[in-house]
């Protein structure tokens, strides 16, 4: 399904929105290391009516035109600028492993976050920008926040199916252990090992999610925005992401749309969950 966005920035010249989970490979053949439509356009100022530009973090193995083929163009027509960065990419490997992000540690992620919001605040002279991440890509962000200095580069932070608590599906995860006298290829190796330390720091308890909480979860400076599903089948117990804060504001979509059978990767090309995502940058 396809739509033209509505908004401020909505015209004869708007992108097409599509509402619908995109395939990641097929659009890595079409444009190898590719940009969503609308994100990443190094000369596009903002605007004095969205004066923060929006970056768009992805999720595990996700990238930047993976995740973002809905929000991306959604976004711009909205007025906002957009950019979009693949994070978490194994060194040293060919395409196209290398396009597949958010494998390696979210710490080492983190500080690839911290590089491009400079570069992004450099390029269009803002004072702060808005994160909206999926997944990995709303939790890492906030390692970022608290320990890097984020805290004071960001302003709204909008996370669609966050793991604040972590998540049960990588608790019987062990692929080091796995890999022990099974023959595989060093590329596999580096990317199986970038992804065992991604998994591990998101279940529950883990020594990163510990440090993350240490202070609170939240940060006094910005405003959080969590958008969860009930029928997330990756961050279980989808209650993992609804945490309660003073300036974090949590909507579960089911509880105003009953209806919806959105999940996990749908989230980030859902129209309902897409306005949510409108609305909280707007407020």
């Amino acid at each position: 399904m396809t739509s033209m966005a509505t908004g401020s920035g909505s015209d004869a010249g708007a992108l097409p929105v599509p509402y619908a989970v995109p395939n990641l490979l097929a659009l890595e053949r079409a444009d190898r290391h590719g940009s969503p439509p609308g994100a990443n356009d190094w000369t596009r100022r903002p605007s004095a009516d969205h004066p923060n530009p929006v970056v768009l973090v992805h999720s595990t193995s996700g990238n930047k035109q993976g995740n973002w083929q809905t929000l991306a163009p959604l976004l711009s027509n909205e007025g906002y600028t957009v950019f979009a960065l693949t994070y978490g990419a194994v060194p040293h490997t060919p395409w196209p492993i290398d396009a597949i992000g958010g494998i390696t540690s979210m710490k080492r992620s983190a500080r690839q976050l911290a590089a491009f919001v400079d570069r992004v605040l450099d390029a269009t002279g803002a004072d702060k920008v808005d994160i909206v991440g999926h997944s990995q890509g709303a939790l890492m962000p906030n390692y970022y926040v608290k320990f890097l200095g984020g805290a004071a580069k960001v302003d709204k932070y909008v996370s669609l199916a966050p793991l604040w608590g972590g998540t049960d599906l990588f608790v019987t995860i062990d692929l080091p252990r796995w890999l022990k006298g099974r023959r595989t290829s060093v590329v596999a190796r580096r990317v199986l090992y970038g992804i065992s330390k991604a998994c591990q720091e998101m279940r529950p308890d883990s020594a990163f999610l510990r440090e993350l909480a240490r202070d609170g979860i939240y940060s006094d400076a910005l405003t959080y925005t969590n958008i969860v599903t009930t029928l997330d089948q990756v961050v279980v117990p989808y209650t993992s992401g609804c945490v309660e804060g003073p300036n974090a504001t949590t909507i579960v979509v089911q509880d105003e749309h009953p209806e919806s059978n959105v999940n996990h990767l749908g989230l980030m090309a859902d129209p309902i969950v897409a306005r949510y995502v409108v609305d909280a940058l707007a407020t």
